[in-house]
Order: C-alpha cells, then structure tokens, then sequence
C-alpha cells in the first residue's frame, strides 16, 4: 500500500486511471480532476460517481473531459475549468461553471484553489472538425487543513514551475510522466526539484502503447533527491 500522502489521514486521494483522480478533502469535500471514466484502466466499479462538489478539468482533450459533461448533469457539481472550455461547458447546457485563467485564485467550499500554467493544447473534435478550448493548466489546491497539493494536468516541463514552488510551496505533485503528449520521468524528475515537492503521484502513463514513462523510473530519479513515490493501482487509494 502506499505510504500516507499527510498526517491528516483525512485527507484521500483515488487514482482512476490516467489523469483522473477522486478525492476527499479534511472538511468533507469530494472533488473530481478531469474525469475519463469510461477509460480501459478505470475500474468499473469506480465508474459511478454518486457524490461531487468540484469537479476540477485541467484542458480540453477527450482523456480528461470525456465524461465531464455527463457527471456534472447527474452531481450538480461546481466545475471550474480553463475560460474557453468553460464556454463551451455551458453551451453544452452546464450551469454550475466557474471559468478561469492562469494566475486566478478562487475561494471556494473552505478551499483555495489557483489556476497555475501548463504547457500543452487544448482542443476537442466535434462533427469531424476541430474546436480550440482554449489553454491548458494545472491548478494549485489549499486544503482545509492548510495541505498544499499541485495538480499538474498535462504538461511539458517549464521552468516556472520554480516559481510555483517558491509562492504555493505544494507538499505533493500529481504529475504525467508518460512521454510522448507530456513529461516523461526524467523531465517530472526535474519538476519535482523546481517545486520542492516532497511527495510525487505519477498519472497519465501506462493507458496507451505510446506512454512509455514508468513510476520504476521515476522513482530511480527522485528517491535518492528524498522525493517520495506515491505509485498507485487504478482504483487504490492513498491517506
């Protein structure tokens, strides 16, 4: 099992599959980040979600928002998203929607949560023609207890992620690792470093032949820099 992701063992985190993470905050609050959960590696059983308050989508592509609409409707979920995909959420007949850009913050459910950059696209195909959404972007979370976590989306590797560190300083990284679309270990390696972080969660790796990046790699990188590798089964749950 993997070790405790903070001494709140309040707080809970679920992988999904890819990038597509479940969690539980210290004040009660169930949150969603980019939900594809009719993925080939998210569990069956993990596929019904009958509780939400934020749903949380980092960008447009399929993988991350393939189910969002759909949650959302049967939730009532606040989603908070990238402001072009935001549009297009409510076009989709979404209400609850909070768009944002790169550098806000919102206060909302007894959490602080700040849209940080990423650097990747952001489309999706509709009636066989591409449709921009906007940027892309990770998100910076301050739990009820004052816990920091970095989602990162997906992602290149930028060099100010420095400064992510420096201002929000998270104590855990949910990164890709994947290669190939995203970081792969060696590049994540390095993030981990720009953001102090003590603790790594590995996503989007090992769904497609193409994501050839592997948390054993990972984990060869940053253990010895005394990062903590927090590798995760899909359907398993780390406190």
């Amino acid at each position: 099992m993997p070790s405790p992701a903070a001494p709140d063992a309040a707080f809970a985190f679920t992988w999904l599959g890819h990038a597509t993470f479940r969690m539980t905050t210290p004040g009660g609050r169930h949150l969603l980040f980019d939900p594809w959960l009719t993925s080939p590696t998210c569990p069956e059983s993990a596929r019904a979600i009958d509780r939400l308050d934020l749903m949380l989508l980092s960008h447009g592509h399929d993988d991350h928002i393939a189910d969002a609409v759909q949650t959302a409707r049967q939730t009532g979920a606040h989603v908070l998203a990238p402001y072009e995909l935001s549009v297009w959420l409510q076009q989709k007949g979404l209400r609850h929607v909070t768009g944002m850009n790169p550098g806000g913050t919102i206060r909302i459910s007894g959490l602080s949560i700040a849209m940080v950059p990423a650097l990747h696209s952001s489309s999706i195909v509709e009636d066989g023609r591409l449709v921009y959404l906007g940027l892309a972007a990770g998100y910076v979370v301050t739990l009820e207890n004052g816990l920091t976590f970095y989602f990162a989306g997906d992602t290149a590797l930028f060099g100010d992620m420095r400064l992510i560190g420096e201002i929000y300083k998270p104590a855990i990284a949910f990164l890709p690792i994947g290669d190939l679309y995203t970081m792969g270990p060696e590049q994540a390696a390095k993030a981990c470093e720009l953001l102090g972080v003590k603790q790594v969660v590995p996503m989007h790796w090992g769904t497609f032949p193409g994501l050839t990046g592997t948390p054993a790699e990972l984990r060869r990188l940053v253990e010895p820099r005394g990062v903590e590798v927090v590798e995760l089964e899909p359907g398993e749950t780390a406190r």
